[in-house]
């Protein structure tokens, strides 16, 4: 009964961040083309856009940290999970770009409370129950919302639909997954009172560069992922993907959290961390340096094959480091990765509109991620005992 309820628990935090992060967040970019040809958008426009979604994840990230949500994680979870799916539906209203950009702030709001509160709620239970390792389930809740949601917009396409009805049928998609997460997640008791701290040598420098190098890695996977699906549009080689390349994003990701967490048990989950930050620099440098089918698809399978995995060995590693607090690590982790992914789109639509492509801003971000894996192999090593951060730390 015990591990019936915990797979429950599991795959409600996977429904809720199918809602709010593969969908909420990420719909934004398969939907994008449809957009530009509509309202003749510059590439500087939908970097705007993109980025007040950011912006939104940050206040929400500093928010959701706070002791108010912390002493009540579940009502604001079901909140923001329900202003998630009515702001992406919502998206199909205006015409004007504040009014996006305000849908988009709205809905970043929303997604940072709930990557903080489910992430609390699911992963304290699941460490509590000794059932730790189901974390991978709520995790490939992302990649299985892009997943779910690039199959929508594409068979959506093919009947016809235009951009706003591409907004309708996502915020409906949502809407299905907010109702699955209500359902699984069920009220907690106190949320601190399940955490099982385990004692850790980090010391504050130590998290404090791991926050850093997750701030990076949120700056260095944004720009493909915001304009992968246009960069495919744009480029006569390769815009026969166009309809499937954000699928195979998806696709990548949903089995990426448990492979990723696999190699952290072997490794250290910091330094598989590294590893995956390296491994998803060279898919953002061949999104740009090898503009071919096969080159497309393979930087398509890095960066879905890492970017959750990457999100979560962030989130347990300093889960680990907290050392009892985890709410509050989340919230600074989430604010550290919403400061780089809300700068990464301004900065390449800016440069893309002066140098005619997103080239540079993307060989930009590959550093962003070469320097994040550095800055977490010097964690490793400066760690009295790295391999005491694992994902058995949690009495697995």
């Amino acid at each position: 009964m015990q591990r019936d309820r915990s797979v429950a628990l599991a795959c409600g935090g996977l429904a809720a961040m199918a809602a709010a992060l593969g969908i909420g967040r990420f719909v934004y970019t398969p939907i994008l083309p449809a957009m530009l040809g509509a309202l003749g958008w510059s590439k500087a426009d939908a970097g705007l856009v993109a980025s007040a979604n950011f912006l939104g994840y940050l206040i929400g990230a500093l928010l959701a940290g706070r002791p108010f949500v912390i002493a009540r994680p579940r009502p604001w979870l079901l909140t923001a999970l329900a202003i998630s799916a009515v702001s992406t539906a919502g998206m199909a209203l205006p015409s004007d770009i504040s009014s996006f950009a305000g849908l988009r702030f709205v809905g970043g709001i929303a997604s940072a409370f709930v990557i903080v509160c489910a992430s609390t709620l699911v992963l304290e239970r699941l460490s509590f129950s000794g059932r730790g390792s189901l974390s991978a389930i709520h995790f490939a809740g992302v990649g299985f919302g892009i997943m779910i949601s690039a199959i929508g917009v594409s068979a959506m396409l093919a009947w016809g639909a235009g951009w706003r009805g591409l907004w309708i049928g996502s915020g409906l998609i949502a809407m299905l997954a907010a109702i699955a997460a209500t359902a699984l997640i069920p009220a907690a008791d106190d949320v601190n009172a399940l955490s099982n701290p385990t004692t850790s040598s980090a010391t504050p420098s130590r998290i404090g560069a791991m926050i850093v190098a997750y701030g990076l890695f949120g700056f260095g996977y944004v720009i493909t992922a915001t304009f992968l699906v246009a960069i495919v549009r744009l480029t006569e080689e390769v815009r026969v993907l166009e309809p499937w390349v954000w699928v195979l994003f998806g696709l990548a990701a949903v089995p990426s959290v448990a492979i990723w967490c696999w190699l952290g048990e072997r490794i250290g989950i910091i330094n598989a961390y590294a590893a995956a930050c390296a491994v998803e620099a060279v898919g953002v440098a061949a999104s740009v340096e090898w503009v071919t089918i096969s080159g497309v698809c393979f930087a398509a399978l890095l960066l879905g094959g890492t970017f959750m995995g990457i999100t979560a060995l962030g989130l347990m590693a300093v889960r680990v480091l907290s050392a009892g607090n985890p709410h509050q690590a989340f919230g600074r982790m989430t604010t550290s990765f919403s400061i780089g992914q809300m700068a990464g789109p301004t900065m390449a639509g800016f440069l893309s509109e002066r140098l005619g492509d997103f080239r540079v801003a993307s060989l930009i971000a590959a550093a962003a991620l070469m320097a994040a894996a550095a800055l977490a192999l010097w964690t490793s090593m400066a760690a009295a005992n790295p391999r005491r951060v694992q994902l058995t730390a949690n009495g697995d």
